[in-house]
């Protein structure tokens, strides 16, 4: 009995020195854990003090202020918690005119997703993306998700604004509540704009609003229409609808400026962050490749409903395309004004093709990119096989030529007929876009000559289908 009491002493005494070492070890780590919230706290508030330095300003702090002030702070507070910011600063104070480790820089800084640079970027682009979806959506039909298919017509336009059509007049609104619905709407984005600032990203489920978009986009390529061709509308009727889409184009195209500002101040925003980040890249030449790398990132996820948006508001021009693309689509280059000199005229020579082939695939490539950078460097490549393809055709006609093959005034017909065989009507609004979107310094050099020769190039072939019939039998005559 002695032996086993004393036994259960032993494990009283044990379990009680268990009892007591855990105690301790919880007084220690809880003592640990608020050491390092003192240390964490003290850490954010050396570096807010930091912050406040760098932009010390007298008098009121304006919200813009204060938030680059927040943001300056989490990109301090990130490269305490990370090496390859520094490391990488390292190389380019070793080579700062290095375009390689520029490029290489700002591809890795894309890749970090906790980066306050990419936290902001994904704001910004969910901010843009939550302004286009009500307005690109709106008033499509129901149907399954279909396979996506690039669109080679403005069918999707005349789909969306005649189903809108046909449903206002069936279910009888005023046009009162149609024109301020639709002059609102504009402004819807507001709230959701505060809403998505308070919570960002992490409150919307990305994936999901894309793929959405990809449908209803999907859907206004392939949904047909569902107006009555037989249907007979009143004057009234006519008059009324015709103010509705008067003030619904005026809304389209507010709201479309309003979204091409914000994506400028978006990008500067976001080239203001890097520089903050990374001072190295404060030179003219890493700043375009910042730039060019920003707006790659930015554009691509959001570019074919924000194409959409300028379709809606191009719709007439790309419509007037459309018509003289059907009208020439067998024209000849001297059917649209191409000198005799710059084209073959013998079939033979071209072996089954058609003259400026080259071009007018590479000009198809266009539609691919998503980027504005990327798509007006496919509009350059296309006049220089212009050019190249009328150096071989010249050579044809004069062997032993040796002045240029081609200049200014010809350029525009070569180019018109190249824009007719792409038979891209939504190449109106992808150069409209590209204007608003591309950097001024491109639009001074062979970047800007190219784009402008393009718009004039469509704008030539959108007035083709008023004479057009008339001049095509003249040149057949």
């Amino acid at each position: 009995a002695d032996l086993r009491n004393l036994k259960y002493l032993y494990i009283f005494f044990q379990t009680l020195s268990l009892q007591r070492q855990m105690m301790e070890n919880l007084i220690i780590a809880k003592a640990r854990q608020d050491a390092l919230q003192r240390k964490m706290e003290e850490r954010r508030l050396r570096l807010q003090e930091e912050a406040n330095r760098r932009f010390a300003a007298s008098g009121t702090i304006t919200g813009e202020e204060q938030e680059q002030r927040v943001l300056y702070t989490n990109i301090l507070e990130y490269e305490q918690d990370h090496d390859w910011p520094k490391l990488w600063k390292a190389k380019l104070k070793k080579n700062p005119d290095d375009a390689t480790l520029v490029t290489g820089l700002v591809s890795c800084l894309l890749s970090c997703p906790d980066h306050p640079v990419i936290k902001l970027l994904k704001r910004l682009q969910y901010r843009v993306y939550n302004r286009l979806y009500p307005i690109v959506s709106k008033s499509l039909p129901a149907s399954p998700a279909l396979p996506m298919k690039p669109s080679r017509s403005t069918q999707s336009l005349l789909i969306s604004d005649s189903h809108q059509n046909v449903s206002k007049s069936a279910t009888g609104h005023s046009l009162s509540s149609d024109a301020s619905f639709n002059v609102s709407s504009s402004h819807d984005h507001n709230d959701n704009e505060a809403e998505l600032d308070s919570d960002g990203p992490h409150t919307l489920d990305g994936e999901n609003l894309f793929e959405d978009m990809e449908q209803f986009l999907t859907q206004m390529d392939r949904a047909p229409s569902h107006r009555d061709p037989d249907m007979i509308f009143e004057p009234s009727q006519l008059d009324q609808e015709s103010l509705v889409q008067d003030l619904e184009m005026h809304a389209l195209k507010k709201h479309l400026n309003a979204i091409v500002k914000d994506i400028h101040i978006a990008i500067d925003q976001l080239l203001s962050l890097c520089l903050l980040s990374f001072e190295c890249l404060n030179t003219a030449s890493s700043k375009d490749l910042c730039v060019a790398s920003i707006e790659e990132a930015f554009f691509t996820p959001i570019w074919r409903p924000l194409l959409t948006l300028f379709r809606k508001v191009h719709r007439e021009r790309e419509l007037s395309f459309e018509s003289s693309m059907r009208l020439y689509q067998d024209a000849s280059p001297g059917d649209v004004g191409v000198a005799s000199k710059l084209y073959p005229q013998d079939p033979v020579v071209m072996h089954g093709s058609y003259p400026y082939e080259s071009a007018v695939q590479e000009l198809r490539l266009l539609c691919r990119d998503c980027c504005p950078q990327k798509k007006l460097e496919c509009i350059v490549r296309t006049l220089r096989l212009i050019c190249a393809c009328a150096e071989d055709y010249c050579c044809l006609h004069e062997a032993d030529s040796k002045t240029a093959a081609i200049g200014a005034d010809d350029l525009l017909p070569i180019l018109s007929y190249v824009a007719l065989h792409c038979e891209l009507p939504q190449l109106v609004s992808e150069c409209a876009a590209l204007e608003e979107f591309i950097h001024e310094g491109y639009l001074i050099g062979e970047e800007g000559y190219c784009l402008t020769s393009m718009q004039s190039a469509l704008q030539y072939v959108e007035s083709l289908h008023t004479g057009g019939f008339q001049l095509h039998n003249t040149k057949s005559a």
